[in-house]
Formats: C-alpha cells, sequence, structure tokens
C-alpha cells in the first residue's frame, strides 16, 4: 500500500496545476463557476486543447492515441481539473468507455469507433441508469431483441450525463430477461442516436450544472448487430462492472478535489475576515473546524491514492475503491458545508466559489453506486477477505 505521491507523481500535479492556469479558457472556467450549461463546441473546444497537450484521452494507452496515464495520474488530474474550475466528467467519461471497447471490443469495432472517440467526431456518453435501476443495474428494463442482422430496442434511460449533446452511446440493456442469475443476460451496445432513439426530457440539478443529464426513450430503435460490443450476449455486465472500480476512483478524485478545494477557501478567508478584533483563523471554534477540514481532505487524498495504486497494479481494488469513493464523497460534503459556514453570509451567495462546491459535493455521494451501496461493498468485501474457515 502506497500511502505518498512518488516523486514523479507530484511534479506531475504541479504540470496539471500549470498546465490548467495558463490553459483553461477564460470563458469556458466563468462558465462554470457561473453554474451554466457548457455548449457542445466549448467541450469540444477543451477537448482540443487537452489534445494537443497529448492529453485528449486519459488512460487510453498510448498505442490508441493517448497519455498512458496511470490510475493514479487520472485522479491527480480529475482533482486538479475541478478545483480549477474545469468541465468535469468529460474527458473521463471519454476514457472509460474507450477502456471497454479496449478490452472487450472486437478488432473491427475498435478500429471503427476509438478513432472517432478521441476527434470528437462522435460524442461519446454512457447509457446505463433507468428509472428503477441505478445501483442495482441488474433491475433495469430496457430490452433489446434479434432481428434478422438487427437488434430492436425499447426502454427509458434517466440521469444520463451529456444525453442532450451526446450522439453516441453505451447503451446497457436486457437481451435476456428471463436469465438467472439476472446479470448474465445484460449487454453492451454501441448506440448512436436515430430513429426510435430520441431525448425525452432535460433534468435540471442542484449542482453540476455544467454538463446536461437527460431521459431518453428507446421506441423500437434499431441498432445493427455488429454494434454489440464483443458481439456476444450476455457480457454487459461484466464490460461495464470492469469500469465502475475505475470510475469510483474517478469520483473519489473529484472529491477529494472538492474537500481540499473548500478548506483551501476556508483557510483563505479565515485569515482575511476578521471578528471582535482579530482573524477568525484565531479564533478557537474556527479552528476546530479548520482542523477538521485539513483531517478529512488528507484521509480522502490517501484513501483514493492507495485505491488508485491498487488498480493500478492490477489487484482487484472493489474494496478500496469503494472505501475512497464512500470517504471521499463525505469529506466533500462536510467541508463544503463547514466552508460555507465559515464563510457566513458570503458563503451563501454566489459571489463566492464556496457556493458551487456546496452545490456540486452531494451528486458524489451518489453517483457511481450510493454511499449506503458502498458501504455494503466494503462490509461484504471486507468480511470475505478475512473469513475465518
Amino acid at each position: 500500500m502506497n500511502l505518498s505521491e512518488s516523486s514523479d507523481e507530484l511534479q506531475f500535479r504541479e504540470t496539471v496545476r500549470q498546465f490548467l492556469q495558463q490553459h483553461l479558457p477564460a470563458a469556458i472556467r466563468d462558465d462554470v463557476l457561473a453554474f451554466k450549461h457548457l455548449a457542445k463546441e466549448q467541450y469540444v473546444t477543451w477537448q482540443r486543447i487537452l489534445a494537443a497537450q497529448g492529453w485528449g484521452a486519459p488512460g487510453w494507452p498510448r498505442d490508441y492515441g493517448g497519455p498512458g496515464w496511470s490510475a493514479v495520474q487520472r485522479s491527480i488530474f480529475e482533482d486538479e481539473c475541478y478545483k480549477a474550475g474545469a468541465p468535469r466528467q468529460m474527458p473521463f467519461g471519454l476514457s472509460m468507455i474507450g477502456a471497454v471497447l479496449m478490452k472487450f471490443g472486437t478488432p473491427a469495432q475498435r478500429a471503427r469507433f476509438l478513432p472517432r472517440i478521441i476527434t470528437m467526431d462522435d460524442w461519446w456518453c454512457q447509457g446505463y441508469s433507468e428509472p428503477g435501476a441505478g445501483s442495482d443495474l441488474a433491475s433495469l428494463k430496457t430490452n433489446a431483441r434479434r432481428d434478422g442482422d438487427d437488434y430492436v430496442i425499447n426502454g427509458t434511460k434517466t440521469w444520463i450525463s451529456n444525453g442532450i449533446e451526446g450522439s453516441c452511446f453505451a447503451l446497457l440493456v436486457k437481451t435476456n430477461p428471463e436469465a438467472q442469475p439476472r446479470y448474465s443476460g445484460m449487454s453492451l451496445f454501441i448506440a448512436p442516436k436515430g430513429p426510435g432513439f430520441r431525448v425525452g426530457r432535460k433534468l435540471e440539478k442542484l449542482g453540476y450544472k455544467s454538463i446536461d443529464s437527460a431521459e431518453l426513450i428507446f421506441e423500437d430503435y434499431r441498432v445493427p448487430a455488429d454494434h454489440l460490443i464483443g458481439e456476444v450476449e450476455g457480457r454487459g455486465f461484466t464490460q461495464v462492472a470492469g469500469g465502475l472500480e475505475l470510475g469510483r476512483i474517478n469520483v473519489a478524485a473529484r472529491g477529494v478535489g472538492i474537500a481540499e478545494g473548500a478548506l483551501r477557501l476556508a483557510t483563505s478567508y479565515s485569515q482575511l475576515r476578521k471578528t471582535f478584533g482579530k482573524p477568525i483563523c484565531e479564533h478557537q471554534a474556527i479552528q476546530l473546524k479548520l482542523a477538521d477540514m485539513a483531517t478529512r481532505a488528507r484521509a480522502a487524498r490517501l484513501l483514493t491514492l492507495d485505491a488508485a495504486d491498487a488498480f493500478d497494479r492490477g489487484e482487484r481494488c472493489d474494496l478500496e475503491a469503494g472505501m475512497a469513493k464512500y470517504f471521499s464523497s463525505e469529506a466533500a460534503l462536510e467541508n463544503s458545508i463547514e466552508s460555507m459556514r465559515i464563510h457566513g453570509a458570503y458563503g451563501y451567495s454566489k459571489e463566492y466559489d464556496i457556493e458551487r462546491l456546496y452545490r456540486d459535493a452531494p451528486l458524489t455521494c451518489i453517483g457511481e453506486g450510493t454511499n449506503e451501496m458502498q458501504r455494503i461493498v466494503i462490509a461484504r468485501q471486507w468480511v470475505k477477505r478475512n473469513a475465518i474457515l
């Protein structure tokens, strides 16, 4: 277990930080901080800036046009992007879909779709969640039946990031609703928008305003059979689950970014704001808050680093990823609230950035599996690893 960043990783963090300071377009950052939805053109602009740096597909091997980053480096990048006000999710959504295709796609699928992902010719998204299937993906109802050279898909997806702007989706469906266990009847498709595939409605959110969320509706939507990833039915859950560990590490990194960002803002403000003749950081009540915030932020970073390091070693890390996601997201929520309270009335206004962190933090407790689900995963894996028989 490696509980510190290496000198190379520390240098990488500084490189990312300086890059964001110098190259993140002010218009994009201002839109993020002002809680506006970014247009597709702004995301493409940002993606091209990253691509020019060689960072266009985080986590992709160099053989496929990516920088070949480790999970530790990806978590550092996510953390720093969040604190800098860069658009969230877009680069990593692409990298996770790309990772599925690289690992499970046929050679023809990789050759056809991977270049279009990295060039942004297709705007890719993940289509997993449904009104009755979030953390419990095996309960999804969207189904696909074979009809000649096509599959016909019917159902509804919800809370799909980039659902409005997106043009092509990794779509998880049931190809055998009667299969037992339930997850064995699931398959994953490459699903471009077309006849029978429409956006139902945009879903308004408390936070994460810089990226849209939408409901997707499929009514006799046809997709060619060669769009089934791996071209074998029943492997969809395994294909998706392979990305959940990395996804939870990425969410944990966002939690670290919020927790550390809230701490940084509180630390700065508490030294400038004065009451009763001295900076409020000298009041014991504020010092206790800062101590708790600093401890939570540090612990969150170390747990996330531990999970990313285990992932890079090729180990099963659902326990470590669950711990990191659970603790870091709760740290983000608690630190954002405490920082807002330290800011007083200003923390409740849009004049200060802490208000954005306060609204963005709750989603980290929900996305990639709720924290209640993480605790169950953690407990099961802990007992399994420490079985007495």
